[in-house]
């Protein structure tokens, strides 16, 4: 019965009860779709530093990481990438050999990082390949052709094509030094990487650095980069104390700690907007129910008691609230399912983007069927506590004074 008087009473005030649904749907789907606008941005951040270069997970050898040396190398990387990839969850496993050397080109001179690497690997593991500006990008065959950041070129002055060279030390530190041809330049947004970076392939790498069979890091990529954390923990169990396992959440602790902060202050912003909601709200729950205070006058006056009285407005309210978190949920759902599939765009605005580490100027949301019902209980729990008040106010009216308010 009191379910049937609900319903009428809603429809017997069409204008309250949609101008009540508007908002509460406009405040869910906005709630929805702001959490799923942050959380898809924070994960494209990370997905952006991850892939680029460092990895899921790298493996180094005991106290590498502290303190790099070519006394703390991995010496038999060959053994090493065998007991890796017949780790469970493992899908590729690649080298790297990294040397700060000096590169020179005409009266230039600036020091830098020369890294060996697979160059067929890192097209699966890092985004090296994707970031490609000019020239070509190197082959496993390759000799002396180079790969180099376009930060690096521009301060050096090379394009393709142009000769340059370097002197550094090997692995056996002995002194190395050879000519190298530019063969491409890269670019992936990030200054510090760009600007410093240059690759060789490994096979040549190793003949000048006298280190083969070596590496300083073995990059591991995961089947499920979302699993990358256990897989680190497997594989790192497998090689023992001599080797360090550290997944990507650990080499970027850092990055890490920012995006929560970035989260909270997030939630702080949402939170001041909707406490306004909230009293927004409240107040036109207040001058509606205010405006039927000689209906429920007269509901006491025939007898109906307060406690049937509260039950019937907070059962209207619960309704409409349960209708309203309905709508806007649904809408802040497809809005973010579709803006995960469809990124968002911001033309004419990729450096900006790349200074606060988007190498890409299109931002996904995520979609998180949990994340986005916890919203929208959120924002039920927030409609009732607004019509809690003007409800409790005006079941305290006396029956004479309810049916004499003006």
């Amino acid at each position: 019965m009191f379910l049937q008087f609900a319903f009428k009473n809603l429809l017997a005030y069409k204008r309250r009860s949609v101008t009540t649904m508007v908002l509460g749907a406009v405040s869910t789907a906005l709630l929805v779709f702001s959490s799923a606008w942050m959380d898809g941005s924070h994960r494209q951040m990370i997905r952006n530093s991850v892939e680029i270069y460092s990895g899921y997970i790298q493996v180094t050898a005991a106290g590498f990481r502290e303190n790099p040396g070519f006394d703390k190398l991995i010496f038999d990387y060959a053994a090493l990438e065998n007991r890796i990839s017949a780790v469970p969850g493992v899908a590729l496993v690649s080298p790297r050999f990294e040397s700060f050397v000096l590169f020179s080109a005409g009266d230039k001179a600036v020091g830098g990082m020369l890294t060996g690497i697979n160059p067929d690997r890192e097209k699966k593991i890092s985004r090296l390949y994707s970031s490609l500006q000019e020239g070509d990008y190197p082959g496993n065959n390759d000799t002396n052709q180079l790969y180099m950041g376009s930060e690096l070129a521009r301060r050096l002055q090379l394009r393709p094509g142009d000769e340059l060279v370097f002197v550094g030390s090997g692995a056996d530190y002995s002194f190395a030094a050879d000519k190298l041809v530019v063969k491409g330049i890269f670019k992936t947004g990030f200054f510090e990487f760009d600007s410093s970076s240059a690759f060789l392939a490994k096979p040549y790498f190793d003949t000048i650095m006298a280190s083969e069979n070596m590496a300083t890091h073995a990059i591991v990529l995961p089947v499920d980069p979302a699993a990358a954390r256990l897989v680190a923990d497997t594989v790192g169990e497998s090689l023992g104390e001599d080797f360090d396992t550290e997944s990507w959440q650990q080499i970027m602790a850092g990055l890490l700690k920012s995006m929560k902060l970035d989260s909270v202050f997030g939630y702080i912003t949402l939170a001041m907007i909707f406490i306004v909601v909230f009293f927004v709200i409240m107040i036109y729950t207040l001058l509606a129910v205010f405006a039927r205070v000689k209906e429920i006058g007269v509901m006491r006056a025939i007898g109906t008691s307060p406690g049937e009285i509260l039950y019937l407005l907070l059962l209207e309210s619960s309704l409409l609230g349960l209708f309203s978190v309905a709508a806007g949920g649904a809408l802040g759902a497809f809005l973010a399912h579709y803006y995960s599939i469809n990124p968002v765009t911001f033309t004419g605005m990729e450096e900006q983007f790349r200074q606060y580490g988007l190498a890409v100027s299109s931002i996904p949301t995520a979609f998180e069927p949990v994340i986005i019902l916890r919203d929208m209980l959120i924002m039920y729990c927030l409609l009732m506590l607004a019509a809690i008040y003007p409800i409790l106010r005006i079941n305290r009216l006396r029956p004479i004074e309810a049916v004499h308010h003006v």
